[in-house]
């Protein structure tokens, strides 16, 4: 992950003067400008915000460290193709099962117009966590939080239903 050294640099300045507060979490424009600058990084969204929005120090710590030394976080046993793709393809079918579990309910009320399709799930055990990081980082699926992942939504689907 090659990371601009200016970017590093005014995350440095911002880390100090994140710390000078006596509470970090008063620290709202400089935490701002942090939010922005990560996200012109290549480091996960999901992560970004989490870090961010609980007003983590050390986990902004951690992620500027990341960010100067990114050959450290290079993952050498990345999941494979084929183990990526049968992931997705269970990833999928849980979806399907979980959209129909919730659709076949008999709790809803007359006048409610449809339950809606559940957006996240928590992904088959069958597979470790690395494999469901790897499909976000390479766009597949998306973080929610809380160990919960969403399809990923692609452009050429913004206007179209879900299957």
């Amino acid at each position: 992950m090659a990371s601009d050294p200016t970017t590093v640099a005014k995350l440095d300045e911002l880390m100090t003067a994140i710390q000078g507060y006596d509470d970090p979490r008063r620290a709202a424009s400089q935490w701002k400008q942090v939010y922005k600058l990560l996200q012109s990084t290549e480091l996960p969204p999901g992560r970004i915000t989490g870090v961010v929005g609980m007003r983590d120090v050390p986990g902004l710590a951690a992620m500027i460290d990341q960010l100067r030394a990114p050959a450290l976080d290079a993952p050498a046993d990345a999941p494979g193709e084929d183990i990526c793709r049968r992931a997705m393809q269970a990833f999928r079918k849980r979806l399907a099962l979980t959209v129909l579990d919730e659709d076949s309910k008999l709790g809803r009320g007359p006048l409610s117009k449809g339950g809606g399709a559940a957006a996240a799930i928590i992904p088959p055990n069958d597979w470790p966590e690395p494999v469901w990081q790897e499909l976000v980082r390479q766009g597949k699926l998306r973080y929610i939080g809380h160990g919960f992942y969403e399809l990923a939504k692609r452009q050429d689907q913004a206007g179209q239903n879900c299957r």
